[in-house]
């Protein structure tokens, strides 16, 4: 709760009241898609395809992946094919991907996905929507929901806990933006990731300056000194998004 109202006061300080009960009025009814979600089957063993919509439609947009569907449905494919067992996620916000990669993931998958309440780029959701994204998950998966920043120490070495001796399958940064944001993620986190897996860096496209979207400099960094990066870009000139896979 100490999330939704620090939301409460900066939206008081800075758009009025007016603008705050507005906002509670549309906080209220994402709760009711949110019980119209509880009775949604869910696309566990379903096509990429049918994952990638029903992480863009389902209950009336109460979910949200906040990606390029074609890109988006690339991604999906790899990961169905190779079915990872240990997924660590970088950033949750609206639980699109989170909802795909559970679906697509092995049924006794351990997932963990990390995301900052108020961070930038569109970090942070309401503690309910826990309740939401705790049913994307199969009945044998172990899913964690890590609230926290993930360039603090302590929240590594939280996850460390969380995680098999295996190593992780697959890492999907979606985070801080920022140049030094992405580079920690990277910096810390891709050490977990065992020798076959895949580290997905989201965003790698260039962005309007005013976004302070910065993944493409270090994408290119990282893509100049490693030569099993492929890139999952619908149209390079589409002003933001994309992926970039490096193979470990």
């Amino acid at each position: 709760m100490i999330y939704e109202f620090k939301i409460a006061f900066k939206t008081i300080q800075k758009e009025g009241i007016g603008s705050l009960f507005k906002k509670v009025f549309s906080y209220f009814g994402q709760m009711v898609k949110a019980l119209r979600f509880l009775t949604l089957r869910k696309p566990f063993d379903g096509t990429p395809d049918e994952v990638v919509d029903f992480s863009f439609n389902s209950a009336g947009g109460l979910i949200y992946p906040g990606q390029v569907r074609s890109e988006f449905v690339q991604i999906a494919e790899l990961i169905k094919k190779q079915k990872p067992r240990v997924i660590v996620e970088i950033g949750t916000a609206n639980g699109g991907t989170l909802s795909a990669w559970c679906a697509l993931a092995a049924p006794d998958a351990t997932i963990v996905s990390i995301d900052l309440p108020g961070g930038i780029h569109g970090g942070g959701y309401a503690y309910w929507r826990t309740l939401i994204y705790r049913q994307f998950a199969r009945p044998k998966q172990k899913l964690h929901l890590l609230r926290a920043d993930s360039h603090r120490p302590d929240s590594l070495a939280q996850l460390k806990k969380l995680l098999p001796p295996e190593g992780v399958d697959f890492l999907f940064i979606d985070g801080d933006h920022t140049y030094e944001g992405v580079k920690a993620d990277y910096e810390m986190y891709s050490p977990l990731v065992r020798k076959g897996g895949v580290v997905a860096l989201h965003d790698i496209c260039l962005h309007p300056p005013e976004m302070d979207c910065h993944v493409d400099k270090f994408w290119a960094e990282i893509a100049e000194k490693n030569h099993a990066c492929r890139e999952l870009i619908e149209n390079p000139k589409q002003g933001g998004f994309g992926i970039g896979l490096i193979q470990f």
